[in-house]
């Protein structure tokens, strides 16, 4: 087998608006996959790109197209401060997974914007990105993708855990890789703090003050979404239409929404794994550092919760499209019909060159 390495900028963007993801990563082909994040920064986004990102989604069709080239530029001016910054000498392509600001697989469209010619243009650099579409056209739900990069990557863990601004899980099946999102995470807790003009509810410590709302918490779990056969994905639509308009109707103080629903996370993740001591959970994604979620957790399931170092927690996303980008860059299959119900395996992402 050929021995190959590259070294590669990934590049995320998640619904959670924490921010821009780049990693420099070194990823290696040898028998089996080995990585190494070589260095990382996330880049917070100034209030008038979060409040763009988090409102593209009612943007009309002109607005939107003027709000992808600026997010291109932006990303792309980002991406050439990094590599500046940390003095990189040997990059191979960009893996960009650009920002979702619509995702209806049923209604057959997805859309990350932010992607391709700008940032080539900017950086010189070959970008690879607009993962997700191929997919849906293939019958799938675009999403989730980064379980491949479980399978490859994280393959020592009985389940793979992400908490983000959604959370979802991978694991294997009758040698087949599931994965499946499951509830919203943190796009729901960050929407109510953002109110007490605060980013996150820092480790959980205001939802484990607050009280639990037993009317609301059986009402989120009676969610037909919960019932729903796999493959299956979210998006801010689910979240906007249906999750904030049930918490809200009720008119609870801010501390007894997070109670409560820190509590609906923690018992649909639950459901989705064994109960069992031999197991073990990798579990990445901001929400690892909700201390209180990740205790109310531990009390559903005797499964252990292993929470990695901080690089692998803030990274793994932007370490996983760097990996997608090498799969795309080798003609090799990076997306995965058990995962996302496609009608078959395939290579996606849209490669841009240099001119």
């Amino acid at each position: 087998m050929k021995h190959t390495t590259k070294y590669i900028i990934g590049v995320m963007s998640g619904t959670s608006l924490d921010g821009i993801d780049i990693a420099y990563v070194k990823i290696e082909n040898a028998k089996s996959y080995h990585f190494e994040i070589l260095t990382a920064k996330t880049i917070p986004y100034p209030v008038e790109w979060k409040s763009a990102l988090k409102n593209g989604f009612h943007l009309s069709g002109e607005e939107l197209t003027k709000l992808d080239a600026d997010y291109g530029i932006h990303l792309g001016n980002e991406i050439r401060n990094f590599i500046k910054e940390n003095n990189i000498p040997k990059i191979d392509f960009i893996a960009s997974h650009g920002h979702t600001i619509y995702h209806n697989p049923e209604k057959k469209y997805t859309l990350q914007i932010g992607n391709g010619p700008y940032i080539t243009s900017i950086t010189g650099i070959k970008t690879i990105c607009d993962f997700r579409v191929q997919d849906v056209a293939l019958g799938g739900q675009g999403a989730p993708l980064v379980p491949i990069g479980d399978k490859l990557l994280f393959s020592k863990y009985d389940y793979c855990l992400n908490l983000g601004g959604f959370s979802n899980i991978s694991f294997s099946e009758n040698q087949q890789r599931i994965a499946y999102d499951i509830c919203p995470v943190n796009i729901v807790l960050n929407h109510y703090v953002s109110a007490l003009k605060i980013e996150y509810d820092d480790k959980g410590a205001m939802a484990s003050a607050g009280n639990l709302d037993r009317n609301l918490l059986e009402e989120l779990n009676s969610l037909a979404f919960y019932s729903d056969t796999k493959p299956k994905s979210l998006g801010y639509e689910f979240v906007v239409e249906t999750i904030l308009p049930m918490i809200d109707k009720r008119n609870l103080n801010i501390k007894d929404i997070l109670r409560t629903f820190v509590e609906h996370v923690a018992i649909q993740i639950s459901k989705k794994i064994d109960s069992n001591l031999d197991k073990i959970m990798l579990v990445t994604g901001g929400g690892a550092f909700n201390t209180f979620l990740m205790e109310r957790l531990q009390s559903y399931t005797k499964t252990q919760l292993i929470i990695p170092e901080e690089t692998i927690i803030n990274y793994k996303e932007a370490l996983v499209f760097a990996l997608l980008g090498f799969l795309k860059d080798e003609d090799k299959i990076n997306c995965l019909k058990s995962v996302t119900g496609a009608i078959k395996d395939h290579s996606s992402g849209v490669v841009f060159s240099p001119q």
